[in-house]
């Protein structure tokens, strides 16, 4: 993963964790415009690519990413794909739809990270959304890639893994190893066509589009699992008050 802006890291005093930049060699390197990834994602998806290889995609055009540890987001995922408590953040106020599972929006892994994808904009959003849901004040491995940043492009479905020529057996591999070597691959791919962004999550007030999840759901669940995987770390495990107050509502966990 590589990028030309900074992306954002929830902080005491806001967000900024850089994300390297590109190497200019790499930069330079003519793209192959026959190259069967780079044409499946612009001419299926419309998802623009820029030269060189390996295939990167450009961010802020058509989506924006979340980046976060791969344990946090899978735990995220679960938790989103499961109906909240009436009277828990999780709950759907309103007329009741389908949940942020139905959306069904692209996820990629790489490296032990989960990249999400959220609708374009979403970036520029997150530091203060945090704040206003009351993370600011704490330190997240969670970071927004938008406008201007790259990200490997994962296979598309079907790809032969690296390595392989596409014939005879491929040995599967883990869920919980996918992506953990460094090269991005698809835990979600994304529908063929180019009408992924109506599952892409977004904020409410800005008129979700199709069964889009919400944005501010996704972000808070996201938010608290990503503090939690940091108590585990630095704890061993969290004090049993926190564990079950993350169990009760997904509130953020205790600060104390």
């Amino acid at each position: 993963m590589a990028g030309t802006v900074p992306s954002v890291t929830a902080g005491p005093s806001g967000f900024r964790r850089p994300l390297g930049p590109l190497d200019p060699a790499g930069a330079d390197t003519p793209g192959d415009p026959g190259d069967p990834v780079r044409r499946w994602y612009e001419n299926e998806q419309g998802w623009p690519t820029v030269p060189g290889s390996p295939v990167r995609l450009s961010v802020g055009v058509r989506f924006d990413v979340l980046d976060v540890p791969a344990e946090a987001g899978r735990a995220a995922l679960g938790r989103l794909e499961r109906p909240g408590r009436p009277g828990s953040a999780e709950y759907p106020k309103g007329p009741r739809r389908a949940g942020p599972g139905a959306g069904r929006f692209p996820v990629a892994l790489q490296g032990g990270r989960m990249l999400l994808l959220v609708a374009a904009g979403s970036a520029e959003e997150l530091p203060g959304l945090l704040v206003w849901l009351e993370w600011g004040t704490l330190t997240l491995d969670l970071a927004a890639i938008g406008t201007g940043g790259l990200i490997d492009a994962p296979p598309p479905p079907g790809t032969p893994p690296l390595g392989t020529s596409g014939r005879g057996a491929v040995r599967p591999i883990s869920p919980a190893g996918v992506g953990s070597q460094g090269a991005a691959v698809w835990l979600r791919p994304p529908e063929s066509g180019r009408e992924v962004e109506a599952s892409l999550p977004t904020l409410s007030a800005t008129g979700a589009r199709g069964n889009a999840p919400d944005l501010v759901r996704l972000v808070n669940t996201v938010a608290t699992q990503c503090h939690r995987v940091r108590l585990l770390r630095t704890c061993g495990r969290p004090p049993a008050g926190v564990r079950e107050a993350v169990r009760a509502d997904n509130q953020p966990l205790a600060r104390s």
